[in-house]
């Protein structure tokens, strides 16, 4: 792990990126393990298939097509809203909030933004329980993305026009390997977010992508203090002064 980065290597940064799931909150606190129940029932509710053979095809679609939701729309022209709504109805007292990681982000010097696959609803109460909400200036959800997800190009050129972004001053953080691909390609500097003491036993098979780690920049399993790390001049504790 990456565990104390050069601040100077992130001295250019004026744009700060972040995804959601399993990335501004911890992978351990299996929050996105709800969604994942959720979405497999969806596909079994939806096409009257087994709980096994509705989790192999959802995982299917989220190989193919980045997210099940695009799969499913592409598949069988569902309604992106009513998927959206159902695999996020979920109890998010699940997550502690994180008083360190919202000080971290608050003395990143720049602007900050939240980039889910997912959609602002989920973002907000999310971000909301984990006390960082009031850091960003934006969420970039994937109804802003025009239903097109992560890892597609299309999404970061959509997320970039919008907020008139810059990619070579800006950073991205993400648990998924393979989409920090474009965002390299682009010019920027790409942090991999990865479950604490991680092995990659951790991971189901599915979700593991190691073809796509030479996209891969700095690889943490520490989010706040990694952010710490590369803040200008003094280190800071994640506490308030």
């Amino acid at each position: 792990m990456t565990k104390n980065p050069d601040p100077l290597n992130f001295a250019h940064v004026t744009d700060w990126v972040f995804d959601l799931d399993n990335t501004l909150y911890p992978h351990h606190s299996n929050l996105f393990s709800q969604i994942d129940v959720k979405m497999t029932g969806y596909v079994a509710n939806l096409l009257q298939l087994s709980h096994t053979d509705a989790r192999q095809l959802q995982k299917q679609f989220y190989k193919d097509y980045g997210t099940t939701l695009k799969g499913l729309m592409d598949r069988y022209n569902i309604d992106p809203d009513d998927f959206l709504q159902k695999v996020h109805d979920i109890d998010y007292s699940w997550l502690v909030p994180d008083p360190a990681l919202a000080m971290a982000i608050k003395h990143l010097p720049g602007r900050k933004f939240i980039f889910t696959n997912g959609d602002r609803g989920h973002a907000e109460r999310a971000a909301r329980q984990l006390g960082v909400l009031d850091e960003f200036d934006d969420i970039f959800d994937i109804v802003a993305a025009e239903l097109m997800p992560k890892p597609a190009r299309q999404a970061y050129d959509r997320f970039l026009d919008l907020h008139g972004i810059d990619a070579k001053s800006s950073a991205m953080f993400e648990d998924l390997a393979r989409n920090l691909v474009e965002p390299k390609a682009l010019g920027m500097k790409t942090v991999l977010i990865v479950p604490h003491n991680f092995e990659p036993t951790f991971s189901e098979i599915w979700e593991r992508d190691p073809d796509y780690t030479d996209h891969v920049d700095y690889v943490t399993d520490d989010l706040a203090s990694f952010l710490n790390a590369i803040q200008p001049g003094q280190v800071r504790t994640g506490m308030p002064a």
